[in-house]
């Protein structure tokens, strides 16, 4: 196992540069995710870290050896793509076992590993079965399996549970959070889902653009949104921003012209009239069983959700009034979109 070292870490095509100086470190055993919209560079970032792009200037180390020249089957990492790619010949244990077959890997010790990652992941039932044979959920423990067999110093995801429908991404996320309890390996996991940065990782390094726009542990980054971006990024449904026009008096109160108040869905919650920091009209609820999203449009035609535990008995127009947390506010600067406090 290892730790890892990114220094001004740059990725160019050409005149196009989609990677800008990346710092980060990685401790040994960690469990990291990238997380940002599409197109942000967390696979970029990931592939250079596994060797599959150039790096264009800038290290990348893992542990104390620097691999910027490493040969991507050299640099001690196995990899978890978006897609399968099994062998369709080939069983289960030959999938497993083909990468250490090519590096003649002795064959009782190929057998120690193959059936000690199937046992793992509660696949040995399967080793003899061809993946036509297995549903989607086995096929993505099976090329989990062929990265477990090759021992890595680290594991890189790249979306792992995309191609799995929703009752198979949280079954697999949580097999995945205990394989890394059990083997105690560094991992770095790629999504563009904050449900899955946020239920399984240690630390989450937010990204935008090619830059890093805030590292942290989940709750640090839910409660402590270094800008805008992140803060409606991380946490599900994201947060609403008002500005002193959408606020009652007594919610614009302190709040500057340039300035801009930020409160969580589930920290807002009905009041009366006389103590609203906000109101508006009912335009939809979403009832979701254990709580309802209500939508609503403020006189300005600022939109925004309220989750509540009880949905309003309403009809849509109805003019709904609420109040937020006090300790759950923040403020953002309007114009660099910096959080104050």
């Amino acid at each position: 196992m290892a730790g890892l070292t990114l220094r001004n870490v740059v990725k160019r095509y050409g005149e196009v540069q989609v990677m800008h100086g990346v710092d980060l470190d990685i401790e040994d055993g960690e469990f990291v995710v990238f997380v940002g919209p599409s197109g942000c560079g967390k696979s970029t970032l990931l592939r250079m870290i596994a060797g599959l792009e150039e790096i264009s200037d800038g290290s990348v180390a893992i542990g104390d050896r620097v691999v910027n020249d490493v040969a991507a089957a050299k640099r001690g990492v196995a990899m978890v793509f978006q897609t399968y790619a099994l062998y369709p010949h080939m069983t289960v244990y030959k999938n497993m076992a083909f990468g250490l077959k090519q590096a003649k890997t002795d064959p009782a010790e190929i057998d120690r590993r193959v059936k000690g990652a199937a046992d793992i992941l509660q696949i040995t039932d399967y080793l003899d079965r061809a993946p036509k044979n297995l549903s989607g959920g086995q096929r993505q423990r099976v090329a989990i399996g062929r990265a477990i067999v090759r021992d890595p110093e680290v594991f890189l995801f790249d979306e792992p549970l995309s191609n799995l429908d929703a009752a198979l991404r949280v079954q697999t996320r949580l097999e995945i959070a205990r394989l890394h309890e059990r083997l105690g390996s560094t991992m770095i996991y790629v999504t563009h889902d904050q449900v899955e940065a946020m239920t399984l990782a240690d630390k989450i390094v937010v990204l935008r653009d090619g830059r890093i726009e805030q590292v942290g542990s989940p709750i640090n980054l839910y409660n402590e949104p270094n800008n805008m971006f992140v803060a409606q990024f991380i946490g599900s449904p994201k947060m609403n921003f008002f500005d002193s026009n959408d606020l009652t008096a007594t919610g614009s109160k302190g709040l500057q012209g340039d300035q801009l108040l930020g409160c969580r869905p589930e920290h807002m919650g009905p009041c009366a009239q006389a103590d609203a920091w906000v109101s508006g009209a009912l335009e939809l609820i979403e009832n979701l069983g254990e709580y309802a999203l209500v939508h609503v449009r403020a006189s300005t035609g600022k939109d925004f959700i309220v989750k509540m535990e009880v949905a309003p008995d309403a009809p849509t127009g109805t003019m709904l009034h609420f109040d937020c947390r006090p300790d759950r506010t923040h403020l953002f600067d309007a114009k660099t979109e910096q959080r104050i406090v």
